[in-house]
Order: C-alpha cells, then structure tokens, then sequence
C-alpha cells in the first residue's frame, strides 16, 4: 500500500510545524500493523514526531527524515510494541534487519549530514597539525595510548601529518542525523549555547585580553567580575538575546560580560580559604570521585625509582602522628579507618618536567592526607608536592602541614591551590569527561549497529543516550582539542588529554562504574547486606554517596522491572542475538583497548544485564549530573577551584630575590599562581553554560516514552520508578537541613543538592536528566 499526504500547519513553540494527513486502504485480513516506510519528497530534511494509524496503532519516530534527493530509501519506523529477535513477527524479520544494516557502517566513505552511519575510529582528531604544528596531538586509541573510540567520521587524513584526521573546521564535525537535535530542541538547548560560547564569547575574551599572561593583581579585581562585569564590542541583538546571564547590553556603545555571583561565594565570600571546606568539597563539592580510604602504609609510588625518584612517600608516620595527637595514635587511625587521601602522584609525575617547559604553568606529583573526625567531618593533615629529577637537578619533594607561623600558613594555602589545579584537572577529565561523555558513546554506537529500533534494551536506553554524540562533538570542536578551553587553561595544557588516556589505562574498569562497586573500590564502603544499599559507608555522612545511592537502587529496580518483563528466563537473554551482539561489541571494538581484561560482565543470566544496563543509567544520568551542574557553583569562583597553577612553590629551590618577594607579599605569589585574567574569564563563561538546564530538559523519572507506555507492566514499572524519585526530593531537603549532618549544611555551606532528580531551569547546582545533553 502506498499513499501520499498533505498537510496543514500548526504553531508549536514558535516552531513551523505540520501535521500530514493520508488515507490507507487496509485489507481486513492485513492483519496486525508493524511497520511503515516513510519518503520524503521535499528538498529539505523534516523531524517526524509520531505517526498514528487510526486509534490504536503509534510509530513513535522522533527522528530525522532526509530529503529523497540525498537519501533515496526509504524510512522504516515500527510500531510502539517491542519485541525481541526470537519474538518477531515473520513480516518484519527482514525489515528488522534491512534497518538494522543501513545503521551499520564499515570503515569507508566521508560521512555526510544527511546519513544515519554509526561507524567506529579513534580520537585522531584532537590535533590540528594543518593549522600549526604546534598544534599536532599523538592519537589517542590503539596500544600507545589506549582511549574508547568515537564515531567515525571517515574526513581525509592530513598531508601534514598522515596520522591525524583533518577538521575541516568550516562544517560541524558529522554525527548520524538521528543523533542531531530535534528542531524544536535545537532553538533552546544548551548545546546551542555552549557552541555560541565557544564561537562567539571565547573569541572576544581572546581578542580583548592582549596580554595572555597577566592575572589578577588584587583580589578587588576578580570581585569585579561579578560586580561590573568585562567591558567588550557591541554585541549584536542574536548574541545577546542568546546569553541573557553572560552578556548585557549597556547602551549602543557599551557590551559588557558579567558573571553571576556563584552561590558557594555568595553564602560566604571567605569560604574558599578554610581547610574545613576544602576537604568538604571532596565529600560533597564538585568531585567527589576521588577521596580514597589509606589503607596501606608507607604510602608507595608504583612508578621507576631510576627516573622518578625513591618511591616512598615523605609523608611519614611522625608527620601523621603529630597531626592527630591527643586524638588517637597512628596505628589506631589507620586500623579504624580515619585516614583519606587524593593521589595525584603517579598519575601526574611522569608528566611534571614535560609540563614545566610549557609557558605560564607548573606541575608536581601530589597527595594529600585528611583525618576524619570524631564529629565525621575531614580535616587536612599534609600535603606533599613533588618534582622528580631531571638531567638539570634532582628529585625535590616537600610535606606541607598546616602550621600556626605566618610563613608556613601561606605555604600551606600556596599547596592547596597546587593540589587544586590538580583535582581541577582530574575532574574535567577523567571524572566528568573521560567516564561519562566519552567512554558512553561506545555504548550508543553499539546500541544503534546492533539493537534494531523495535528491540526493548534499545527502547530503554534511547533516552538515557540522548543528544550526547552530538553534544561530545562540540567538546572536539572546541574544548578538548589541541589549543582549545581545556588545555589552554587546565593543568597540564597539552598534555591534558594524553593524561586522560593514561587514567582510561590504568585506572578506568566497567565493572567500578556502577556507584556501590566505585564507592568499594576507593575504599569509602564495604558490601553489607544488612545495610539499606548493600553497601556500609566508610564516612557515614558522604552527601554525594548518600544520596547518589538513593538514585542507583532506583534505577536498578526499574532495570530489574523492565529486563524481567522481557526476559522471564535467562536462556532468552543468552539467545538474543542482538543482545549479544551488542554487548560484544561494546567491549571488543567500542572499547577495544580494554577487549582482553578479565573484569567484564559476563552477560549469561537477567542479572548480568541488570547491572549492566543499571551501570550504564547510572553514568549518563546521576554521575554525570554530579560532576557537571555544579561546575559554576563551585568553580565560577576560581580560587576555590583554580583550574591550572602557573607558578612553582616559594621554596622550591628560590633565589633570594623570589623568597623575599614572597615574605614581602605572599598574597601577590597566590594571584599569581592562581589562573590569567584570560584563563579565568574562558572557562568562567564555559562552565556557566555547562552548568545550565534548558527550559525542557528531560529529568530522570520525569516523562514516559511511548513505548514504555505501550507495555502495561513497563508502565506500572515506570510509576514505581517516578515516585520513588519523587520521594527522593524530599528525603534531600531533610537531610540537607540535618544539623547533625556537617558535610551537608552549617553556616554559609550550600546545601548538598546536586543529585535531587528535578530543577528549575538555568543554573541551579540541582537536578539529574536522563542523558549527558550538555
């Protein structure tokens, strides 16, 4: 049956749309309908939303419809009723996979906007060796520097330098049109807003800032960034209607960006000076990924002694010791588990001399060690720095501790900041973009060449994927690239993303991903099946393992109800072929790097895919939302999170002249270290965008998918899995106003509430979406 349609227009958000009408003559023994084939005859591409056969029969399409001059085959859609291979009707066998092949790429071809190609490569191209050699960056994926793979392109490869893929900066890097935003989506999603930051607000920092490396002399100056904001060119109308936080139009003449003041710094202007908050932010700040239980002693570096030095700590016992005495002895904390560390050592080391010989920064090898309380909260015992040695001098390594003389308080504030451009770095990268944004496109690529549109694993996961391929191609356009925001104002500049690859090798396992096996594997907890998360917390009160708990046992029961509606018994799940499929690909080419290690789920029984798919949800939605929509509330105020230190300890081998310059004025050395006027205003302006929700945004447990609403046991499933999240608002207000919970609240803290499931739009510090979309 072939018919044609016309149509009328409707206005929805300001949006042309058109709802198309047609008639089909149906046989009545056609029997039950199950697909539709869709051309489209315009010259333009169109967004179909659904199509509705009388009542009772929905093609949920969501998807883009290319003009037949550039894709003459036809669309298949199918109906909302899922079905597994095994299951399908024998109509729509060869439908099933004649979509499923048009998916599928096989390493050729320059992919084009208009195609639906999900294909594999690796990142080769960060690097912009066309434009400058100094802008040339190893390939990150194969055995040099094992990385997950991104979408394949297939762009011609550089004369320059044969290894790397050219950019074409003209045209935005292709994503399968499937993963483009919708039209109505694009006018006011986020993405829309970070690429017009990086187009048009960068560029004008850049422009106005002519001196690349002058920072702050005062402290006045940065409280002027918020109080009357960067004078700048006159914005055209597009730009500032785009930007209505950032930019602000004056009169004809006068533009200026100002930044909002961030709420950690309008609840208390001095908060970032306090040894309490800077351990509390690791519990409860904007990377609470990386605190880890001591529970070795001495601590050891793993790395070569013959190149990086002796690799015993110089943070001994006595130091320990002298930290907490009267409180309890040395053997007493570590055997009671009082003692927590971050350590940047060996991760960062083998990069300090290569990082020094870049302009305007410094690196050290670092690990701090904090004491937890009697009252549960942290406090700072030491800090060291070290600097390994080099053909020109030798190792050097120093404890930092916090001391009661004038000099030895403004050295131990000068070490935070160190091991904060650290911490900074390690979020940005490994926490934020390294675990969520890039190693989760593997899993949509695989999900798109593997899982046909009507299997029920693809109908789960479709919204917890949603808009990331296109969003992490923004970040190779213009954040984690070669000169781009990331390495021009993050330690350790161009070696930031080869520091990404290391932390994917050593330390990246899909089998820690899920929350309770991360918070087991640093140590914060230990399984417990008496607990109510199966899991005891080492710190009782950790507001980010609280409450993130709370979020994964929700979506594992919402996994449990929906895998055990399709998969009653285990053999289905080991005889799906797609399913299979899918999850070898995942992790023999997706993440091929990783293809022999022993850790990988097997994928057997309904548990396997339970944590699997509950691991997966988890990453796009709660640990993503936990590392990203606090980065202004945290970070927008740069001495509490400086992003790259610039300049080397005081008494890291000084002349006379430079120690006396810091006895003089010590605050003069600490503006300095902190980031440029240019670094600071950049990546200011980047994470007040990443750390807005749009005015739509899709919250977890928030809106039903057609085809989830089509099962009626799916759909009771997802009720449950509403109201549990609407549970979760209040349970966090509770605990946030809990006078006995310290890491959560006091005077002047803001409250712990970036994993509460819903927000307000703009940049709120709340609020968890299905996907990774900004």
């Amino acid at each position: 049956m072939q018919t044609s349609a016309t149509y009328e227009r409707q206005d929805y958000l300001h949006i042309n749309t058109y709802k198309f009408t047609c008639n089909f003559d149906i046989p009545e023994d056609f029997g039950e309908i199950g697909a539709i084939l869709v051309e489209n005859e315009y010259d333009e591409k169109m967004f179909f939303k659904t199509i509705a056969i009388g009542n009772d029969v929905t093609f949920t399409c969501e998807s883009w419809i290319q003009s037949k001059t550039n894709v003459p085959e036809k669309r298949i859609f199918f109906t909302d009723k899922s079905y597994l291979p095994s299951e399908t009707p024998e109509a729509l066998k060869s439908l099933r996979a004649a979509d499923l092949e048009s998916l599928r790429g096989n390493g050729e071809g320059e992919r084009q906007s208009y195609d639906r190609i999900y294909d594999y490569d690796v990142y080769d191209d960060l690097g912009d060796p066309e434009e400058s050699l100094r802008l040339a960056r190893p390939v990150l994926g194969g055995d040099e520097h094992p990385y997950p793979r991104r979408c394949r392109t297939g762009r011609p490869m550089s004369t320059i330098d044969p290894s790397a893929e050219t950019r074409n900066l003209g045209r935005p890097f292709y994503v399968p049109c499937d993963e483009h935003f919708s039209e109505i989506k694009d006018l006011q999603f986020g993405a829309t807003f970070l690429y017009n930051v990086l187009h048009e607000i960068v560029p004008t920092l850049d422009a106005i800032y002519t001196d690349k490396d002058k920072g702050f002399p005062l402290f006045t100056d940065i409280d002027l960034l918020y109080n009357q904001g960067v004078n700048v060119p006159p914005a055209d109308n597009s730009i500032t209607s785009e930007f209505p936080r950032l930019v602000e139009v004056v009169d004809a003449a006068h533009t200026i960006i100002q930044f909002q003041t961030p709420e950690t710094i309008d609840r208390d202007t001095f908060s970032w000076f306090r040894d309490e908050e800077f351990c509390r932010q690791m519990l409860a700040g904007l990377n609470p990924y990386s605190i880890q239980l001591v529970t070795e002693w001495p601590l050891m570096s793993k790395l070569d002694p013959e190149i990086y030095g002796p690799p015993e700590s110089g943070i001994t016992k006595e130091i320990i010791q002298k930290e907490i005495g009267g409180v309890m002895s040395f053997e007493e904390a570590l055997a009671q588990k009082k003692l927590f560390m971050l350590d940047y050592h060996d991760l960062l080391l083998p990069y300090v001399n290569k990082t020094r010989k870049l302009k305007g920064t410094t690196l050290y090898g670092s690990r701090t060690i904090m004491f937890l309380t009697p009252e549960g909260t942290l406090r700072p015992l030491a800090i060291e720095l070290t600097r390994p040695p080099s053909d020109e001098k030798p190792q050097w390594n120093h404890v930092y501790t916090p001391t009661w003389n004038a000099t030895g308080a403004w050295l131990w504030k000068l070490a935070k900041a160190q091991v904060l451009s650290h911490d900074s770095a390690y979020h940005e990268l490994v926490s934020h973009w390294l675990r969520t944004h890039c190693v989760t496109e593997p899993y949509i690529i695989a999900t798109n060449r593997q899982l046909s549109q009507m299997h029920p694993i693809k109908r789960l996961l479709l919204p917890y994927f949603r808009y990331t391929m296109q969003i992490n191609s923004l970040a190779r356009l213009g954040l984690i690239n070669a000169g781009g925001v990331i390495e021009s104002a993050f330690s350790p500049g161009r070696y930031c993303m080869q520091i990404c690859s290391d932390a994917y090798d050593q330390l990246w396992r899909f089998d820690h991903e899920a929350l309770p096996a991360d918070l087991i594997s640093r140590g914060m907890a230990v399984e417990d099946s008496t607990a109510p998360h199966g899991v005891k917390l080492t710190i009782e009160d950790y507001p980010f393992a609280n409450d993130g708990l709370l979020i994964y046992d929700a979506i594992k029961q919402w996994a449990t109800s929906y895998v055990n509606q399709y998969y009653p018994q285990a053999d289905l799940v080991v005889s799906d072929e797609e399913l299979q499929a899918w999850w070898n690909e995942i992790r023999t080419v997706g993440h091929e790097d990783k293809k022999d290690e022993s850790w990988w789920p097997q994928l057997k029984t309904q548990d396997d895919l339970i944590g699997i798919l509950s691991t997966i949800i988890w990453v796009t939605s709660g640990h993503h939302s936990a590392v990203n929509f606090g980065q202004y509330d945290f970070a927008g105020y740069f001495p509490n999170r400086p992003t790259i230190a610039r300049t080397k300890m005081p008494n890291e081998d000084p002349t006379d002249e430079e120690w006396q310059s810091f006895i003089k004025r010590p605050e003069d050395v600490l503006l300095n270290c902190f980031p440029s006027q240019i670094q600071a205003t950049k990546v200011m302006a980047v994470l007040d965008v990443l750390s807005s929700h749009s005015p739509d945004e899709e919250y977890i447990g928030g809106t039903i998918e057609p085809a989830w609403e089509a099962e009626p046991a799916v759909k009771v499933a997802f009720a449950e899995f509403q109201e549990t999240l609407n549970q979760l608002e209040s349970i966090i207000d509770s605990r946030n106003t809990d006078p006995l919970l310290s890491n959560r609240g006091g005077a002047g803290v803001v409250p712990y509430q970036l994993l509460k499931p819903y927000s307000d739009r703009g940049v709120t510090g709340k609020g968890v979406p299905n996907s990774i979309s900004i």
